[in-house]
């Protein structure tokens, strides 16, 4: 498969802080690439440096086969970056920033791409509104359309959800897919681990600025050996503490509900003590582990410079 991205041992320090640490990973062109980490991880400043915002200390990155410094002009025509950070001029309506953006790109002529754009975004309505007049979710919807308006073929989403309303996620996401199934590569940060799991591919996760794991999301899933158990019965028995002496047990005698961990290997063991107790079981969920789960264990919630 063509790589559309490869990072080959990037590093960046602010003084002592090592904010990048030998960073290596290759993202597949047409893939929906997940970049996780808690905040301090590193995944904005390797994003800075991809844009051409930040500068390395050392390394390379490679875009659709371009350096990014020798061949910066070609790179940048190949990159739509949405940052964080939301900045506008305040003196152009929403088309006109749309149309001066074309025009970075040397593209011109485009209203068809732009009326695109602002339908798939919701912005329609605001196009001839300036910043000012717009809500928060409205100027993350245009710094989003800013980012798309040239085509590029690779779309970097820097928390493209943070703080906006449930409308905009959905719209968003459908577009993204749209754009994925398109043949468009998608890189997205965030911090809602759920919208990983369910838009991504595969997933690399950082932590102190370093890349601690790659995977597809089902492999990493999977890498967790554990089921939840959680069971309600009718009454409490009194060898019910002893035969679960080995897990963790939780039992609360008046709403007679508990929780254990087990291997997935152990469930069926489990389940035949459960069904030995004196007790009717009164309700029973066997729950999987989620991203977040794998996200914990890999960072323990350390950080070192975002």
């Amino acid at each position: 498969m063509t790589v559309a991205i490869k990072i080959d041992s990037i590093n960046k320090s602010y003084g002592e802080l090592q904010a990048l640490d030998d960073i290596n990973l290759e993202i597949r062109k047409g893939e929906f690439f997940g970049l996780l980490g808690p905040n301090g991880a590193g995944k904005s400043t390797l994003i800075g440096i991809l844009g051409g915002l930040v500068n390395k200390d050392s390394g390379s990155i490679t875009v659709l086969g371009k350096d990014t410094v020798k061949d910066y002009r070609e790179t940048k025509l190949s990159l739509g970056i949405v940052p964080q950070e939301i900045a506008f001029d305040p003196y152009f309506n929403v088309r006109e920033t749309l149309k001066i953006q074309s025009g970075y790109f040397g593209i011109r002529d485009n209203d068809e791409k732009i009326d695109e754009i602002l339908d798939a975004l919701g912005l329609t309505d605001k196009a001839e509104k300036g910043p000012r007049e717009l809500s928060g979710g409205m100027k993350r919807r245009l710094l989003i359309a800013k980012a798309l308006v040239h085509d590029p073929e690779i779309i970097v989403l820097d928390e493209p959800t943070a703080g906006v309303d449930v409308e905009l996620r959905n719209s968003l996401w459908e577009y993204v897919i749209k754009l994925n199934k398109e043949g468009k590569t998608i890189i997205l940060t965030t911090h809602y681990l759920e919208e990983a799991e369910t838009l991504c591919d595969r997933i690399g996760i950082m932590n102190k600025g370093k890349v601690v794991k790659v995977d597809t999301k089902d492999n990493l899933i999977n890498s967790i050996d554990r089921k939840l158990l959680k069971v309600k019965v009718d009454k409490t028995s009194d060898d019910l503490g002893e035969v679960f002496a080995s897990y963790k047990l939780d039992v609360d005698d008046k709403n007679k509900e508990f929780e254990i961990e087990v291997s997935k290997n152990q469930l069926d063991k489990v389940l035949s003590l459960i069904n030995s107790l004196d007790t009717t079981i009164l309700d029973m969920n066997i729950s999987s582990p989620r991203l977040e789960d794998v996200f914990l264990k890999l960072t323990q919630l350390g950080g070192g410079q975002d």
